[in-house]
């Protein structure tokens, strides 16, 4: 599936921390109803096998909805499963050796902070970047917040898209508009919700106000 600016509009993140009884599939499957348009598996305490089965399950899900599916971190179960594409980090594998395992068809998306990290990204063959924290966020223990004008230089700097992740909510989302981003990335804000399919469509509807440059 290709990458474009609409698929980056609500990017959410799973988190299984707020399941609150309900399956990682129902929740997923809810935040797409709402208005999520591309979805991540993010999983750093299941076994291989067990985030291989979450993986396929949530898939599945992504393809019936048409939208993409990003493994996080995980370049290997990306290959195995297939995947739209993977999302990694700084301190995960260089951008250019996942390009390398991955293929060209496939989606790559790489967490930057400062604008020297967005540009070798993009060199390295990013298809688009996840800037942050732009807000403090408890979801990342390690997140360190970037300023919003560091936000505006990053995206100026680069041809790729760009989505802001870290502590963003309905409440100020709004603080982002003008930065040059294609949209966020969100966690908590849809996962914790009581109402998920509600916080998904309030937050798309923001999104489309904020960042649709049309």
């Amino acid at each position: 599936m290709k990458l474009s600016a609409e698929s980056l509009r609500l990017y959410a993140v799973t988190d299984r921390t707020w399941l609150k009884g309900r399956t990682l599939a129902d929740c997923v499957r809810e935040s797409i109803s709402g208005g999520a348009t591309m979805i991540q598996l993010r999983e750093k305490s299941l076994s291989y096998e067990a985030f291989k089965s979450q993986a396929l399950e949530i898939q599945a899900l992504c393809r019936e909805y048409h939208i993409p599916f990003i493994i996080n971190d995980n370049v290997n179960l990306s290959v195995d499963v297939n995947s739209d594409g993977v999302h990694v980090g700084q301190e995960d594998m260089s951008a250019s050796n996942v390009r390398e395992i991955i293929g060209a068809g496939k989606i790559l998306g790489v967490s930057v902070r400062t604008v020297e990290e967005a540009v070798i990204a993009e060199r390295n063959g990013a298809d688009y970047l996840g800037a942050g924290a732009v807000f403090h966020t408890g979801s990342k223990s390690d997140a360190v917040d970037i300023t919003h004008e560091t936000l505006r230089e990053i995206c100026e700097s680069v041809k790729i898209p760009v989505v802001a992740i870290g502590g963003i909510n309905s409440g100020n989302i709004h603080l982002l508009s003008g930065s040059g981003i294609e949209g966020v990335a969100v966690i908590s804000a849809i996962f914790a919700a009581d109402d998920i399919r509600g916080a998904a469509g309030n937050l798309r509807a923001l999104s489309e106000k904020y960042f649709s440059h049309a």
